[in-house]
């Protein structure tokens, strides 16, 4: 849905990207991470047409952004950091101006509005001026004006900050609602946001990309294999002798007992293998029931922190430091 090839963007003599080259297939939810200065925001404004590469080209939907901008954006619903909202206007109004942009056909228009503001739960706001609004009914209404036109690809930049906790987990639900009929593109500081919602990670740093895979496949990779802890009921060596005949079960170790009656038993296996089923159905013929299974692999925290970690001395950022053009607009407008 989203090929980029060789992407570069440079202000002057630094590079704000250098070279990216990825892929985002249709139906994806992709977590587009890196620090700030990494070059994330700089890349969706290149994806979306609002400023031009340097070198490389960016296709969606099999439309280049620079021969077909117009035929591209309307690929494209993009919620910024801060949501291009009118505050004089009541959200009917603003959804009504943004159709008008995007040249949305008025047969059917209403029900299409109406549609979009049941989806993101602010129908029964319509009326009401945008500036009455809280925070985040306000980013509701920007994911809304991302929605008008149905577009296929939806990109989004910080969608739930400012948001108090049930807001973030209102939003994140919607946006793995969204998924079902949507390719998504979620850039997000809160790493928590982006393990719980997309199926896998682009991260950059100082321009590059330095991975790009599952979450769950990098973990592994990085951590040497997957790694569980399992409290079971029952016997202790019962249980140790059960999941190390696990034939992916590389070691098995008890931890000692934290619950009257259980072990906490530490297991690891190759870095391929899940082996979450395997030893939940060998503590079952062994008569262990398990109580509590928790991953220990590497989180997306310490992966992402283990990647972009600049060297002694280099400061941070650089040569990949997005710096501002020539009209003083800075590079990353929105990290």
């Amino acid at each position: 849905m989203i090929e980029v090839k060789n992407l570069t963007k440079r202000y002057g003599v630094h590079t704000a990207i250098d070279h990216l080259s990825f892929r985002i297939d249709k139906g994806e939810i992709v977590g587009f991470l890196g620090p700030n200065g990494a070059g994330k925001s700089t890349t969706m404004n290149i994806v979306t047409g609002y400023i031009s590469a340097t070198e490389g080209n960016v296709t969606v939907g099999g439309k280049d952004v620079l021969e077909e901008p117009m035929a591209v954006k309307k690929q494209i619903g993009y919620l910024p950091e801060q949501p291009p909202l009118y505050l004089e206007m009541t959200v009917a109004e603003y959804l009504g101006f943004v159709a008008n942009i995007k040249r949305v056909a008025r047969k059917g228009r209403r029900e299409s509005l109406d549609a979009i503001m049941d989806t993101v739960k602010i129908l029964d706001h319509k009326d009401r001026l945008i500036k009455n609004l809280s925070k985040g009914y306000r980013q509701r209404v920007g994911l809304a004006q991302a929605l008008v036109g149905n577009p296929p690809v939806l990109i989004l930049d910080e969608p739930t900050i400012g948001l108090d906790p049930r807001q973030i987990i209102e939003i994140r639900n919607l946006i793995k609602d969204l998924g079902r009929e949507h390719t998504i593109v979620l850039s997000s500081h809160i790493l928590p946001e982006v393990t719980a919602v997309c199926e896998r990670v682009i991260i950059i740093h100082r321009g590059r990309i330095v991975a790009s895979d599952a979450i769950d496949k990098l973990s592994a990779d990085m951590s040497g294999g997957h790694k569980l802890t399992v409290r079971v009921a029952g016997a202790e060596e019962r249980a140790l002798a059960a999941i190390r005949a696990v034939p992916s079960v590389t070691s098995a170790e008890s931890l000692g007992s934290r619950e009257e009656g259980s072990t906490d038993i530490y297991v690891e296996s190759g870095a391929k293998e899940d082996v979450r089923r395997p030893v939940f159905y060998a503590m079952a013929r062994a008569d262990c029931p398990i109580l509590m299974m928790r991953s220990s692999d590497v989180s997306l925290e310490d992966i992402f922190i283990q990647l972009t970690a600049d060297e002694p001395g280099q400061e941070p950022g650089r040569p990949g430091q997005e710096q501002g053009d020539a009209s003083g607009q800075d590079g990353e407008v929105s990290q």
